[in-house]
């Protein structure tokens, strides 16, 4: 073996390590707010902000677990989470799977000019339709219920749901589709039938993040609730900011709580999420 084989293995074998260095640091840095808000939902008040902080605390402070479920009506907000959830993340990931297929299969006039635009929608800041459309659902009778933040999601999708689904819907083979169309098939036979089960990887991505956008939605639900019976856990989270003080134990206990149901989600998910992800940009 000669010693230029020898110095190419060499610097190959440094170039790993520092990248699996780098992937390591960034890792820690990335979960290090966690482990932080594990730590402090441990912690009692009066050694969260110790200077030089302790981890790990020497006694547990189990009680914030059970202020974070009774300090606020949990498990209702729990409930009404869960429902606007549970819709929004169905519309969306069901229309946008019927327009991305739309796009990606039928050929009408301006196809290409209305993907544009749709796509150029992406761009303009919610904040510019926030009080048009708060004035429409004030006028319409809206406030104060889930429908503001239910209905809309079953009229269009998201935008980019609609992109990254049809990209995959373009890298399916045309031949599926013809040969199910001298079956006897209709388009909405060949949607659900064909497309719809080897879209999985994908609709479940899109659905992943739908959950997030829902589960984690702030802004929505404090612009059109205003009966605390109906409120979200996001809401419930904001009540532990006191006048005066922040009750940072219980915040972080209930935090903790409210983040489970996305960890394990993910974690479930992983392999359908990395599936998605990867092959719906296939295909331009």
């Amino acid at each position: 073996m000669s010693a230029t084989t020898m110095t190419n293995q060499q610097r190959k074998k440094v170039e790993s390590l520092f990248v699996y260095l780098f992937l390591i640091l960034a890792s820690i840095a990335t979960i290090l707010p966690l482990f932080w808000m594990i730590s402090t939902s441990l912690k009692s008040g009066d050694i969260i902000f110790e200077i030089p902080p302790k981890w790990i605390p020497e006694t547990f402070e189990w009680e914030n677990y059970k202020r974070a479920v009774t300090d606020i009506p949990f498990f209702l907000y729990f409930k009404n989470t869960v429902i606007i959830t549970g819709f929004r993340m169905f519309a969306e990931v069901f229309v946008s799977a019927l327009v991305a297929y739309g796009f990606a299969r039928f050929n009408f006039p301006g196809k290409n000019f209305w993907f544009v635009i749709l796509l150029s929608t992406i761009m303009l800041p919610g904040e510019i339709t926030m009080i048009p459309v708060f004035i429409m659902f004030s006028e319409i009778g809206w406030i104060n219920t889930f429908k503001p933040l239910i209905v809309p999601s079953f009229f269009g999708g998201q935008a980019v749901f609609i992109f990254l689904l049809r990209q995959f819907f373009m890298s399916i083979p045309k031949e599926l589709e013809e040969s199910a169309v001298m079956d006897g098939a209709n388009r909405l036979q060949i949607f659900y039938k064909i497309f719809l089960p080897l879209s999985k990887p994908a609709l479940i991505t899109i659905g992943l993040f739908s959950f997030q956008g829902s589960w984690n939605d702030l802004l929505g639900p404090l612009m059109y609730l205003n009966d605390s019976s109906k409120f979200t856990l996001q809401l419930g989270l904001a009540m532990f900011n006191g006048m005066t003080k922040v009750e940072w134990g219980p915040l972080m206990a209930a935090s903790l709580l409210v983040l489970l149901p996305t960890i394990v989600i993910f974690f479930s998910m992983q392999k359908h999420f990395v599936e998605g992800i990867t092959v719906t940009g296939i295909k331009g």
